[in-house]
């Protein structure tokens, strides 16, 4: 593969090593192309590489996105940038990688075709993102099961309700779909890059909440505000954003259980205080009306 790539002009000439990398949640094969330069090659299915390449287009002026170099879907590869660093740690204070993301990531997002349905390109459509978010919340509460209570799931039942009716107001974005720490690279406990999209069409408030709920530290509401003040197109009342907030951190315990055991206390202490501030804005709410 890596004669081929040189003898295509696609990587310099020069001694390379091919080191298969352990893709985490990614589908296919990963490998790191090492030499006097570095570059990371992607074995999987055509459909799913065809949807990567074009994400990566479409946003080809993110820096923080890797370069594409080539592809061939034909047989199933990409081959795009290394960025340098590690995911999940040295990552520094969330407030900072937060506002980095906002500013050079989440504020450069377009619009999308508004005839496109709603949920993952490629997968099951939606026709509304409230139905998106139905079926997230069971794939939680599967994966959840007796951890926390039944009255937390009805509680976020009646939150997806509740959010359901702005569906009318909801703009369609071309979203990375799994923005989080295990997909972003940090270095100097700065982030260096984001890899990995799972293309997805929703609204941008998607991947904010769950790039601020993928780690247990900092979920604070201190911290949810100073970032989401940045988010040019979107504005809401805070009452919202804490019920989009929860919701998104339950389906978060759902995941953290069956792929990052190892976060589980922290976040089911972070659980506990969400549930505080949701129940003390609801008091607020009814004490105003």
């Amino acid at each position: 593969m890596i004669e081929t790539l040189q003898n295509k002009g696609i990587i310099p000439n020069g001694n390379y090593e091919l080191i298969e990398l352990k893709s985490g949640t990614t589908s296919g094969r990963v490998y790191l192309i090492a030499g006097e330069e570095k570059f990371v090659l992607k074995y999987d299915q055509p459909i799913g590489i065809g949807i990567v390449e074009r994400f990566y287009e479409a946003y080809r002026t993110i820096d923080l996105f890797p370069k594409v170099y080539a592809i061939d879907l034909e047989n199933g590869w990409i081959l795009y940038e290394y960025i340098d660093g590690t995911t999940h740690t040295n990552r520094g204070p969330k407030s900072e990688w937060m506002n980095l993301l906002v500013t050079r990531v989440l504020n450069q997002y377009k619009p999308f075709d508004p005839q496109w349905p709603w949920g993952r390109v490629g997968g099951e459509p939606r026709s509304t993102w409230s139905d998106f978010n139905r079926k997230s919340l069971e794939y939680a509460y599967e994966n959840i099961g007796d951890l926390l209570p039944n009255e937390d799931y009805s509680r976020m039942e009646s939150i997806v309700e509740e959010l359901a009716m702005y569906d009318v107001d909801e703009v369609k974005y071309y979203l990375h779909g799994d923005m989080g720490v295990h997909n972003f690279v940090f270095k100097n406990d700065r982030m260096a890059g984001v890899i990995d999209p799972s293309p997805l069409v929703g609204p941008i408030l998607y991947d904010f909440t769950y790039a601020f709920c993928s780690s247990p530290d900092d979920l604070t509401v201190e911290a949810l505000l100073s970032s989401f003040e940045l988010l040019d197109s979107v504005h809401m009342e805070t009452s919202r954003l804490i019920k989009e907030v929860v919701f998104q951190l339950y389906t978060r315990i759902g995941i953290c259980k069956q792929a990052h055991p190892h976060d589980l206390d922290a976040y089911l202490q972070a659980w506990a205080y969400w549930k505080r501030v949701l129940e003390s804005k609801s008091s607020e709410i009814t004490m105003t009306e």
